[in-house]
This record gives structure tokens, C-alpha cells and sequence, in this order.
């Protein structure tokens, strides 16, 4: 079997978690390759591995991605898999790691239970934008995974957000801005703005105002095979548009399309590690200290 190890951010921790990993698959015998950017946090043995580019395509022969770090490092990662069907594996070495599968204090009887193949794939969406004008920022990768988020730039005006859904018109949000989010997606920005949380394997799209001026507008809930055009005002002459981590600077006007992506992608998932185990301990579901004995 052969592995790609990548990260985003090099803490003292996260280092110490990428030699745990190596050293692993070492001793039992694996191939693997690392993310140019682990090389100077190696030392002397650095030279001895091998490595791949940041924002390339991963070569077909590697077997599985292993993200160490948070959500953040594996949304990061999604850069060198794109539509490879390479699926990833989440060691989280931050702090709350929703799609992060093994866990800080479990980290070698996690890797035994993978490579025991005691794991199952989820599937999960992404979203494609594209812009009516070319936009260079764009050009690199159009994909999200969490979710798109339309935001104001420099300044503390409203925003005019005009939203057509399959070519009929929705509404116009007068708001701070507007997420669109995958099911994966639900439970990060969208869900602190107030929106509905959908379990992965949901076939449907959230479009969630953010702050806004309308009380009454309120997050709706459509199926991915859904297309939006979206087309922004406001006071000044740009805005910000953000695909999960990544973030451009958008002239207003310049109209939003944003539909479901024509791939998925495929996280690893341990036997005991399941989503709603997952909204019980990340987001403390059904806790309550009156009901502590």
C-alpha cells in the first residue's frame, strides 16, 4: 500500500504526529510519500524520503491521503486529490476535528484499525463555482467541500444579494453576506450563522443569509442538482468570495454560478467513529447538567 502524508500546519504537535505516522509505516512496511512543505521539520533524514508538489495531482498508484492536522488541513488537502478518487483519512492533531476520523489519544490503535481495513468510505459532495468574467484567482481550483461564502469587504454596509435558483428568481438578501454549504458543510460556518445540520450522505444544498436585515429570511434547504446565480451590490466596488479556506476579491457584478461538482470526494470513516456519535461528542448533543447524577 502506498500513502501520501500531507499537512498545513506544523505545531510542535502535528510534527510529532507525522514521525509517529512515518516511523509507523515503516515498521510495517508501507510506502509512503510526504508534502514538500514536511521536509524542513525532518532533520537529517529529510533527504531520505520522497515528495510531492502542493496544488498538483497526486499519482493514481498512491492508495490513500492521510491529512494530519484539523478540518482546516484536510479541507487544504482537497488541492492535491481533486476528482482522483484518492480517498483521505483524518488524523487530527488540532482541536475539534469534526471530519477528522482517528483521534489525538488513539493514533497508533487508529492506524492498526485502518490498516485492518475495520473502516467504510463516505461520500461526500462538493460545490464548482465559476464566474461570468474570467477571474484569474479562480483559475487554480473551484471547489469547495465546507461551503461558498459571499462576504463584504471593507466596509460595514449591507450587501445586495441576488439569487436565481435554476434560472428563477429567489430573492434578494440585503445581509453581511450569504453561505452556501455542502451537507459536510452544514455543520461549520453555516451552522454558527444559525443554519440546519444535514448528515453527509443528504442530496441537497443549504443557503443560509448571513446577519440578515430581513428577520424573516431564513435558511432554505434545496436539492444539489440545484444551479444558483448569484449577483452581488453594495456601496463599494468589490466583495469577497470565499470557497472554504481560500479567499478572492470579486468585482461586484461580476455574476456567481455555483453548482454541485461533477465528483465526490471520499473520506475514510473507522468502524465507531459515525456522524452522530460525532454530534454527540463534538457538539455535546443531549448534555445537560441537570441530568448529571
Amino acid at each position: 500500500m502506498k500513502i501520501a502524508i500531507y499537512s498545513a500546519f506544523f505545531s510542535t504537535k502535528s510534527i510529532d504526529y507525522i514521525k509517529t505516522v512515518i516511523d509507523y509505516l515503516k515498521s510495517k512496511g508501507h510506502n509512503f510519500i510526504l508534502f514538500e512543505k514536511i521536509k524542513k521539520h525532518l532533520g537529517g533524514l529529510a533527504d531520505s524520503y520522497n515528495y510531492f508538489e502542493d496544488n498538483k495531482l497526486l499519482d493514481k498508484n498512491v492508495d490513500f491521503l492521510f491529512s494530519i492536522g484539523g478540518d482546516g488541513t484536510l479541507l487544504r488537502s482537497i488541492s492535491v486529490i481533486k476528482d482522483s478518487k484518492i480517498p483521505i483519512l483524518g488524523i487530527n492533531a488540532g482541536r475539534l476535528g469534526f471530519l477528522t476520523t482517528i483521534k489525538k489519544n488513539t493514533l497508533e490503535e487508529g492506524l492498526n484499525q485502518f490498516f485492518k481495513k475495520k473502516y467504510e468510505f463516505v461520500e461526500r459532495s462538493l460545490l464548482e463555482v465559476q464566474t461570468k468574467y474570467k477571474s484569474e484567482a479562480l483559475n487554480d481550483f473551484v471547489y469547495a467541500l465546507n461551503e461558498v461564502t459571499i462576504n463584504r469587504k471593507n466596509t460595514t454596509s449591507m450587501l445586495s444579494i441576488d439569487t436565481m435558483l435554476n434560472d428563477q428568481h429567489l430573492t434578494t438578501y440585503w445581509s453581511d453576506g450569504l453561505i452556501i454549504a455542502t451537507p459536510t458543510g452544514s455543520t461549520g460556518y453555516s451552522l454558527s450563522s444559525g443554519g440546519p445540520i444535514v448528515t453527509p450522505s443528504s442530496k441537497c444544498i443549504v443557503i443560509n443569509p448571513i446577519a440578515p436585515h430581513n428577520i424573516n429570511m431564513r435558511p432554505l434547504i434545496v436539492p444539489d442538482e440545484t444551479t444558483l446565480k448569484i449577483s452581488v451590490k453594495g456601496r463599494g466596488n468589490t466583495h469577497l468570495l470565499s470557497l472554504d479556506s481560500r479567499i478572492y476579491t470579486i468585482d461586484n457584478g461580476n455574476d456567481i454560478h455555483i453548482k454541485k461538482a461533477g465528483f465526490n470526494l471520499l473520506t475514510v470513516q473507522l468502524q465507531g467513529t459515525y456522524f452522530f456519535n460525532t454530534l454527540r461528542e463534538k457538539l455535546f448533543w443531549g448534555q445537560d447538567t441537570r441530568n448529571v447524577q
